[in-house]
C-alpha cells in the first residue's frame, strides 16, 4: 500500500544530513559541556558554536538563545518567566489570543489561578488578531502580549511587528511562538521586533527533545528551574549537546533550502486546494487566502451541507495510507473540535469534520493526485 506523510506541523522526519552530524556527539565528543576539562570543552566548543548558528538565523545574537527541551517549555518559560519577573514590580497583565497553541493558553490559565489578570483576545474568520486588539487591551499593568507568528493548524500568519509596536507603546515586553514559521518562511527577531521568540527543532527535519528561546539582551525573565547554572543560569540542566548540535544543522539547512523549498510547498498545496474544490463544493478553506505558511492546508466539511463522522473520516484515509490530522497534535487525539477552528466561527460539527494536509520534503504531485482520489472514493462510500 502505497503510504503519504502530510503531517509535517506535527513533526518531521530526521534529515540524515542531521543524523550525520549529530553521531560523534553521542560517542565520540560526549562530554559534560560544563566540565573543565578537555572532554567537557570540546563539548562546549560544539554547543556554543550551535547556538551562534540558530542565533544566526533568526538574526539574534548567541548570548540571546537559550536552549530547552521543545516548544512546549519555551512557551511556558516566556510566559511564566516574564509573568513572574513582572509580578514583582506590580504588572501582572498577560495578553494572549484564543488561537494560540495550548503550550501558551494553558500557562496563561494556571497564572491567571494564581490571580495574574490575563485577557484572551478573540480572533477573525483567519484565525488572526488585529494591532489595533492588543493596543485597546494593554494596560500599564501589562508585561507580556504573546501572539503566534503562524497557526499550527491553519497557516495564518500574524502580523507580529505591527503587534510588537501596539504593545511596546505601553512598555510590555512580546513573545512569539515561531515553532512552525521558522525554517518555512524568514524569521528575523529584529524585523518583528519581539523579545521573546519560540522555536523547535523537530518542526524544521531536526531531533525531538530540543527547542530554543530567544530572549533579547536586557528582558527581565525568571528562571522556572532550580539546580545548576547552565544557559548563563536561566535553565539548569545538562546541555544536550547532541540534539543541540541536530537542531543548529536543522534550521542552517531549512534557512539554505528555504527560497526553492518554499516555492515547491506553496505549488503543491494550491495545486491541492483547487482539486479540493473543483470536486468538493461542500469543503470550506480555513485560514488567510494569501498571508499563509507554504505547506499548510486546512479544510472543513460545512456541515450544513454534508454530514461526516471526523474521526472515520481520518481513519479512512490512514487506511489508504495517508498520514493527515485535524488540528494541533497535542489534542487531535482527543478527537475534539480544534478551539483554533471554533474560534474562528466554524460550528462543532464542521470543526470535527476537518483535514489537515501538511506538505514536506517527501511529497510530490502524484500524492496530490493520490489524495483526491481516496478522498473522492472515501466520501463516496461515507455519503452513500
Amino acid at each position: 500500500m502505497r503510504r503519504i506523510y502530510l503531517d509535517h506541523t506535527a513533526t518531521t522526519p530526521l534529515d540524515p544530513r542531521v543524523f550525520e552530524t549529530m553521531l560523534p556527539y553521542f560517542s565520540e565528543t560526549f562530554g559534560n559541556a560544563s566540565s573543565i576539562h578537555s572532554y567537557g570543552q570540546q563539548a562546549k566548543i560544539a554547543l556554543e558554536k550551535a547556538r551562534e548558528t540558530i542565533a544566526h538565523a533568526i538574526g539574534a545574537e548567541s548570548g540571546e538563545i537559550f536552549f530547552t527541551s521543545g516548544g512546549t517549555e519555551s512557551d511556558n518559560f516566556a510566559i511564566k518567566g516574564v509573568a513572574f519577573a513582572g509580578g514583582k514590580k506590580g504588572k501582572n497583565h498577560i495578553v494572549t489570543s484564543s488561537a494560540e497553541h495550548h503550550a501558551v493558553l494553558e500557562p496563561c490559565e494556571s497564572l491567571r489561578d494564581d490571580g495574574y489578570d490575563v485577557t484572551v483576545l478573540p480572533v477573525d474568520g483567519n484565525g488572526l488578531t488585529s494591532a489595533e486588539q492588543v493596543k485597546a487591551s494593554v494596560t500599564e499593568a501589562t508585561c507580556l502580549v504573546s501572539i503566534m507568528h503562524a497557526n499550527n493548524e491553519v497557516g495564518s500568519i500574524s502580523r507580529i511587528r505591527e503587534i510588537a509596536a501596539a504593545a511596546h507603546e505601553r512598555g510590555a515586553l512580546v513573545h512569539t511562538d515561531a515553532v512552525q514559521s521558522a525554517g518555512r518562511i524568514p524569521v528575523n527577531v529584529t524585523d518583528l521586533d519581539v523579545d521573546l521568540m519560540t522555536l523547535s527543532s523537530h518542526k524544521m527535519y531536526g531531533p525531538k527533545g530540543i527547542g530554543a528561546i530567544y530572549v533579547r539582551r536586557g528582558t527581565d525573565i525568571e528562571p522556572l528551574l532550580q539546580g545548576g547554572g547552565q544557559e548563563r543560569g536561566k535553565r539548569p540542566g545538562t546541555e544536550n549537546v547532541p540534539l543541540a548540535v541536530g537542531f543548529a544543522k536543522a534550521i542552517a539547512l531549512a534557512v539554505a533550502e528555504m527560497p526553492e523549498e518554499s516555492r515547491r510547498l506553496a505549488a503543491l498545496r494550491d495545486c491541492l486546494r483547487k482539486r479540493i474544490t473543483e470536486f468538493f463544493p461542500q469543503v470550506l478553506m480555513n485560514g488567510h487566502p494569501t498571508e499563509r505558511l507554504p505547506h499548510i492546508l486546512n479544510i472543513s466539511f460545512d456541515s450544513r451541507k454534508t454530514s461526516l463522522e471526523g474521526e472515520m473520516l481520518l481513519m479512512n484515509m490512514d487506511l489508504r495510507g495517508i498520514a493527515v490530522t485535524s488540528g494541533s497534535a497535542c489534542t487531535s487525539g482527543s478527537m475534539q473540535p480544534s478551539h483554533v477552528l471554533l474560534a474562528m466561527g466554524r460550528d462543532a460539527r464542521t470543526a470535527k469534520a476537518t483535514i489537515r494536509f501538511a506538505f514536506g520534503k517527501s511529497n510530490t504531485e502524484e500524492d496530490v493526485e493520490y489524495v483526491i482520489d481516496s478522498l473522492r472514493e472515501i466520501l463516496r462510500q461515507m455519503t452513500s
